[in-house]
């Protein structure tokens, strides 16, 4: 595992690197879920992959970025399910973005999920990683390495509300939901980026992201092998939960690698009340 999180650094010096220097522009290509990419995307994918592709522990890698798994050692041990850049098109405007991973055994199911790593690209690179030591944050160096910063537990409760997704097509019951928790005197942080508002609740203390399933996008939009599953292991080693609304998100089993799942993360005292008020939904 200590291989893959070394290749995990490499690469998020690289993708540091490109996102400060080089082109923003879209590309002519589209993903696998029609969604133009930017030339960034295409790059952060294939350092990734360059950079994973010797490590013989690695069987496949899977990336939001293609189609289907790309196989590489067929007596490896791990999958790796990845966005490269997640919130790719903020880059532009400088603000946060990042790269999410999750690290599974057998097949891209959440309970097969052995670690979960990301990486925020912003005024500093972070990078926190998840596994069954808990949760540790490391901060990148000016001599290119990443030192040891602390590790992150969860509150019961927090003070930060970050609701996704288009607000004219939530539901009701959603929008009440929303409402209740800045009438309890949350404060709204969302950037449109998952990892630097998902990072910020983590290091806040608690709060709740939500990104529902709505009017357009029945399902929701983030994707579980790449983003969603990553994230949910993250927060449930802090000592939070991750869920669609009643089910444990890691309890889910995709029948594709680019399904797609509403989901809610949090402190327990968040998600007790996310539970409550979709119980008959």
């Amino acid at each position: 595992m200590q291989e893959i999180y070394n290749a995990i650094q490499t690469a998020a010096i690289k993708i540091d690197y490109a996102i400060k220097h080089e082109d923003k522009g879209y590309s002519q290509s589209q993903n696998a879920t029609g969604d133009t990419q930017l030339q960034l995307d295409i790059h952060c994918d294939k350092i990734i992959e360059e950079i994973f592709s010797p490590i013989t522990s690695i069987k496949e890698l899977a990336s939001e970025e293609k189609e289907a798994p790309h196989p590489l050692h067929e007596k490896g041990r791990y999958l790796i399910g990845y966005d490269p850049l997640d919130g790719s098109s903020l880059a532009d405007v400088n603000l946060s973005v990042g790269s999410i991973f999750g690290i599974y055994e057998n097949n891209y199911s959440g309970n097969n999920l052995k670690a979960a790593v990301y990486v925020v690209y912003g005024p500093r690179v972070e990078m926190v990683t998840a596994d069954e030591s808990g949760v540790k944050m490391f901060r990148l160096e000016p001599d290119n390495t990443f030192a040891f910063v602390k590790e992150i537990t969860l509150n019961e409760k927090g003070k930060l509300n970050a609701p996704g997704g288009t607000q004219k097509n939530w539901s009701p019951l959603h929008k009440e939901l929303v409402e209740s928790f800045f009438a309890d005197g949350y404060r709204l942080r969302y950037s449109g980026g998952m990892v630097p508002d998902l990072h910020q609740i983590l290091l806040k203390g608690g709060g709740i992201f939500s990104y529902p399933g709505t009017s357009d996008v029945p399902q929701g939009k983030l994707r579980m092998t790449f983003e969603v599953f990553p994230f949910a292991y993250v927060y449930e080693q802090a000592g939070g939960e991750a869920i669609d609304g009643k089910q444990r998100l890691l309890d889910l089993i995709p029948s594709h690698i680019h399904d797609t799942t509403p989901c809610f993360f949090g402190s327990k005292e968040e998600i007790k009340k996310v539970r409550s008020s979709y119980a008959n939904n």
